[in-house]
């Protein structure tokens, strides 16, 4: 079966398509394309502004992918669109260019949740066969393990998710948005002294709270703009905090509080694999960190790069697949979406494991 799946939940609009040849083949990605929406540095995206780029974008992207790919209209079997968790406007575009696609093509819906594309994908290209996942993105920020055909949240984000820290940080640094403030941020901590600025460290049981570390750096970050914090015990003509020096800390307090809750969960469910996904997992020095933990548990650490860890339309393809080989599809009257569809919520109906 070939499936065309249509990611736009936040800035991002893919399009991929994937096929799955047989049962017990691994998937073959055929085409996996997408286009960012960056607005200026110090600022947001707008929904609104986001939702127009996706309108202006998918018809060519579809017919590129299609091209891309090799394969016909008659070949593609189901149509897939993310149906939530995400910003309403760019899902609802989405959603519209899903359902006028499946109509004019004659082919079934499936609408996925984001949060099992990711997890699906990551398992696909990984291999990794039972972990505890750590889903970390924009706009999410949880700790998974799977249990009776769900995906069970041990541990998530009480406040903002960790993506939407470091991409507000960046924006008080003025840091550009080009290709995504997450990159630019782990670049120039990577250029840090290695100085660590004390930031507060908020976990609470086995979940997150990242609105503390975030209002306490943009605080300094507006002093280290401003040229007037200094690094602790130099005096006041001692060495001045750096833009890199705080982007090191922010990465290393917040990476941190991710480690201590997938530890443990890793413990809690007897797991020694884990499986980093969403776009903060492409953060080199993350997956650094989960994988000491993880050596020291015995463990390994399963992570891609930004071509599958980034929204992208092929997740959303692959998942729903493999939805609609146990029988599941959506029908056009039906094909809303939400921007709250909880992990736990979906029926994991091709896992017996």
């Amino acid at each position: 079966m070939i499936a065309l799946g249509l990611e736009g939940s936040a800035n991002k609009i893919g399009i991929g398509l994937i096929s799955h040849p047989s049962p017990t083949s691994p998937p073959i990605v055929l085409s996996n394309l997408r286009h960012t929406y960056i607005s200026p540095p110090g600022t947001g995206f707008l929904p609104k502004d986001t939702a127009i780029h996706h309108r202006a974008w998918v018809v060519r992207l579809v017919k590129q992918a299609v091209r891309q790919a090799g394969v016909r209209i008659a070949d593609i079997d189901v149509i897939c669109y993310t149906r939530g968790p995400g910003m309403g406007p760019p899902l609802q575009s989405v959603a519209l260019a899903a359902r006028t696609l499946a109509l004019l093509w004659g082919k079934p819906l499936v609408g996925v949740n984001h949060c099992v594309g990711h997890i699906e994908m990551g398992r696909a290209i990984t291999h990794a066969s039972n972990p505890v996942v750590l889903y970390v993105s924009g706009g999410n920020t949880q700790v998974i393990a799977y249990s009776a055909n769900r995906y069970r949240i041990f541990g998530e984000t009480l406040d903002i998710a960790i993506g939407n820290c470091i991409d507000r940080f960046a924006r008080t640094l003025m840091i550009p948005n080009d290709p995504f403030p997450g990159y630019n941020v782990e670049q120039f901590a990577k250029r840090g002294s290695g100085y660590l600025v004390d930031l507060p460290y908020t976990v609470k049981g086995m979940d997150c709270s990242f609105s503390g570390p975030l209002a306490a750096a943009d605080i300094l970050a507006r002093e280290v703009v401003e040229g007037r914090l200094r690094k602790e015990g130099e005096g006041e003509e001692g060495e001045l905090v750096t833009r890199e020096d705080m982007c090191f800390s922010l990465q290393e307090t917040i990476f941190a509080m991710l480690i201590e809750i997938t530890e443990r969960a890793m413990a809690h469910v007897g797991s020694t694999q884990v499986l980093v996904v969403g776009g903060v997992g492409s953060n080199e020095r993350l997956q650094q960190m989960m994988g000491l933990m993880a050596r020291d548990r015995g463990g390994t650490v399963f992570a891609t790069d930004e071509r599958f860890c980034i929204d992208n339309g092929i997740m959303i393809a692959h998942a729903g697949l493999l939805e609609y080989g146990t029988g599941v599809t959506t029908k056009i009257e039906d094909s809303d979406v939400t921007q709250r569809f909880r992990t736990d919520e979906v029926y994991v109906g091709w896992r017996d494991d």
